[in-house]
C-alpha cells in the first residue's frame, strides 16, 4: 500500500540552511506546502528555488492547517524553541536548525510543551546527519570497532566571511558560541560515547579578532564529563582566507582498542574531496571511503512522523545536547 506523503511547512528562512533541510525532506519524500518568512528579499529567493510552495502572509495559516504534520524552521536562532513550543501545541511535529534552543528557560518550556503534547521536537545537526563519514564512523563505534569510548575531541572552526545579519552578532539571538557551533560538538559527545549522564566541568569563551562586534564570540572551549568517558571541544570564527573551505573540522574518538579521525570537509595538503575517515586498531591503519554511506535523517524522520518512533533522534538527546551547550555557555569563564 502507497503511504501518502507527510506534509510539511517552514516557518522561518534566516539561516541558509533551511535550503538542506528542506531539500533532505524532499529527498525522503515529504510534499512541501507552505512557508512563512516576513522578510521579502529572503523569501524570493527561497521562493525561486521551492515554487511548489506556496507563501502564506501569517504564521497562523500553518499551525492551523491541520493537513500540514511537521513544520521546520531556520528563523533567528533564539526565536525557534518558542515556535517549536506553538508548533507542539498546534498538534504538529517540528524540525529545527541548530542551536534549536538558546537558554535554559527556553528549555524547560520546550520540555513542557513536548511532555503535553507528545509531538516530536527535532534538531538537524547537519555535521552528523549530513556528513558520511560521520555516519560510517557512528557504525563502527557501535559495532565495537574501537572499544569502549574514552574520549571525543571536537573541533569546529569557522569563517566569519562578511555580510552577516545583524542578529548574528547579538549574543541574546545567537545564543553564544558554545551554543551555536558548540552545540554540534555536544551532539557528537552523547552520540558516539552513548553516556546518560554529562556535564560540563569548564568551559571558555572570548572576542580576541573582533572588537567592532563586541556581541560575538570568536572563540570558545568546553570539557565534558560523563560516564566513564570524557569530551572536549573548541570552536571558533578564526579561520583564515587562505582555506578553501568554511573550516578544517575534525572528531577525534578513543577508544580502549583504537580510534577514529574524520576530516569532516578537507585534508588539507593531502587527499582531494572531503570527508576523510582513518581508523587504527590492533591490526593497523586504514583508510575507509564513504561515498555510499547513505544519509538517512530525513527518511527516519518521516517515519518516525508515521509511527511515533524515535529512530533519527531520541527526544532525550535532543534535550539533553541543547542542556549540555547552554550549561556550558552558562558556566563559560570569558577571556580578555
Amino acid at each position: 500500500m502507497t503511504q501518502e506523503p507527510i506534509r510539511f511547512a517552514v516557518i522561518g528562512i534566516n539561516h541558509g540552511h533551511i535550503y538542506a533541510h528542506v531539500a533532505l525532506l524532499l529527498e525522503a519524500g515529504a510534499e512541501f506546502v507552505a512557508y512563512y518568512a516576513p522578510e521579502d528579499d529572503l523569501a524570493k529567493t527561497f521562493s525561486d528555488n521551492f515554487p511548489q510552495a506556496k507563501r502564506v502572509a501569517t504564521e497562523d495559516e500553518i499551525l492551523e492547517d491541520t493537513s500540514i504534520q511537521l513544520v521546520a524552521s531556520a528563523s533567528i536562532a533564539s526565536e525557534r524553541a518558542p515556535l517549536g513550543a506553538r508548533v507542539m501545541r498546534h498538534g504538529k511535529d517540528f524540525l529545527a536548525d541548530k542551536p534549536a534552543i538558546t537558554t535554559r528557560a527556553q528549555l524547560d518550556e520546550v520540555r513542557q510543551a513536548q511532555r503535553e503534547t507528545a509531538q516530536i521536537f527535532s534538531i538537524y545537526y547537519s555535521v552528523r546527519f549530513g556528513n558520511r563519514a560521520v555516519q560510517k564512523a557512528g557504525d563502527l563505534v557501535h559495532a565495537g570497532a574501537i572499544g569502549h569510548v574514552v574520549q571525543t575531541l571536537g573541533l569546529g572552526p569557522h569563517r566569519l566571511g562578511v555580510n552577516r545579519p545583524d542578529w548574528f552578532y547579538e549574543k541574546d539571538k545567537y545564543g553564544g558560541i558554545l551554543v551555536d557551533i558548540g552545540s554540534h560538538q555536544a551532539d557528537q559527545f552523547l552520540y558516539f560515547t552513548g553516556t546518560k549522564t554529562a556535564s560540563v566541568v569548564r568551559s571558555h569563551v572570548r572576542n580576541i579578532a573582533n572588537p567592532d562586534h563586541p556581541g560575538l564570540e570568536d572563540f570558545g572551549e568546553t570539557m565534558l564529563v560523563g560516564d566513564k568517558c570524557t569530551g572536549y571541544f573548541r570552536v571558533d570564527w578564526l579561520t583564515p582566507d587562505g582555506l578553501p573551505v568554511y573550516g578544517d573540522e575534525r572528531l577525534m574518538i578513543l577508544g580502549t582498542e583504537g580510534y577514529i579521525e574524520i576530516r569532516l570537509i578537507c585534508d588539507i595538503a593531502g587527499r582531494p574531496g572531503k570527508p576523510h575517515l582513518f581508523l587504527v586498531d590492533g591490526k593497523g591503519t586504514h583508510y575507509i571511503p564513504t561515498e555510499d554511506v547513505p544519509l538517512t535523517f530525513g527518511s527516519n524522520l518521516l517515519n518516525d512522523i508515521r509511527n511515533r518512533t524515535e529512530t533519527a533522534m531520541t527526544q532525550e538527546h535532543a534535550f539533553m545536547t541543547a542542556e549540555l551547550s547552554i550549561q556550558a555557555e552558562e558556566q563559560a569563564i570569558v577571556l580578555p
